[in-house]
């Protein structure tokens, strides 16, 4: 009787420990690993995505010049990018990176955005200041340009005393600049050149207009049909003055005969209703205009 008694609580205590394996088995049974690499990969065939950076390219002025279009490239992928003025009078200066290359081969390891920083161009002659290769508002180099009066940043259809922003009596007195102020040179917001081409660029004093007549070979040319001078410097290097005239009235006169280009500043000997400019043709200079006058500018830089 003994001997039964103790083999069926034996039975019973396996049969119990049976259970609790099955239960924790149960509970804590592994993921299947096939469908573990499954979950992490993409459906493309068991294939790694490649890794891709975008290239963003820019100009800093549409007007001015163009850039190669960006994209989207896997790493390590060679592109080449270039910037394209879009007319004579300008020029590529540099990538918002500092980088001068153009064109320029990039490699892609990151997300990109670079700028294509374009400006007017200029040539050096070996003076004082550096001339613009085109007039203010030309967009090549025989291109006229824009006629302003001295001291005004827009054209107009009519040039005369009574459309002339600096007088209100017709050229008695003047508002603004005049002798008895002492205020004789333009201010950044009444030059032509500084508007119009931006912060660096403004137009010459009389001075350096001197300096541009006298140390500078003057040579009559043609170009594309336009008469003007080529003004050529020692150091080889020259600019094309185009002779555009002037505007009075509602008119240009001696228009492809004479250039008539302003200074920054006032004559003083002339009542002040004159300014300094330089005028040539025909084998003559002389250098100044009552200021309502429609004339030419051709800008400096440092």
């Amino acid at each position: 009787m003994k001997k039964n008694r103790f083999l069926f609580v034996a039975m019973l205590f396996a049969a119990l420990s049976l259970g609790f394996a099955s239960c924790d088995n149960k509970g804590n049974e592994p993921e299947d690993p096939q469908g573990e690499q499954n979950s992490s990969t993409e459906n493309n065939g068991g294939e790694e995505t490649p890794v891709t950076f975008t290239l963003t390219l820019l100009s800093s002025n549409e007007a001015m010049g163009t850039v190669t279009e960006g994209g989207t490239y896997e790493k390590d992928t060679e592109v080449i990018i270039e910037a394209t003025a879009k007319k004579e009078a300008c020029v590529f200066v540099k990538w918002s990176d500092g980088n001068t290359e153009n064109p320029r081969m990039l490699t892609m390891t990151e997300n990109l955005t670079l700028t294509a920083e374009f400006d007017y161009a200029y040539v050096d002659l070996g003076l004082s200041v550096k001339w613009a290769k085109c007039n203010v508002g030309a967009d090549s180099v025989h291109h006229f340009g824009g006629y302003y009066a001295w001291g005004e940043v827009e054209e107009k259809d009519d040039y005369a005393w009574s459309t002339y922003f600096d007088t209100t009596d017709g050229g008695s007195t003047f508002l603004k600049y005049n002798n008895e102020s002492g205020k004789t040179t333009l201010d950044k917001e009444d030059d032509a050149a500084a508007v119009n081409m931006g912060e660096f660029w403004r137009m010459p004093t009389n001075e350096e207009l001197e300096e541009l007549k006298n140390q500078c070979v003057w040579t009559e040319k043609i170009l594309n049909g336009i008469k003007g001078f080529e003004v050529t410097a020692s150091n080889g290097n020259s600019i094309f003055m185009p002779s555009a005239g002037y505007g009075v009235g509602t008119g240009v006169y001696d228009f492809n005969a004479f250039g008539r280009y302003w200074s920054s500043e006032l004559k003083l000997s002339h009542s002040g209703d004159a300014a300094y400019g330089l005028d040539f043709g025909d084998g003559y200079y002389w250098n100044g205009d009552y200021r309502w006058h429609g004339r030419c500018v051709r800008a400096v830089c440092e």
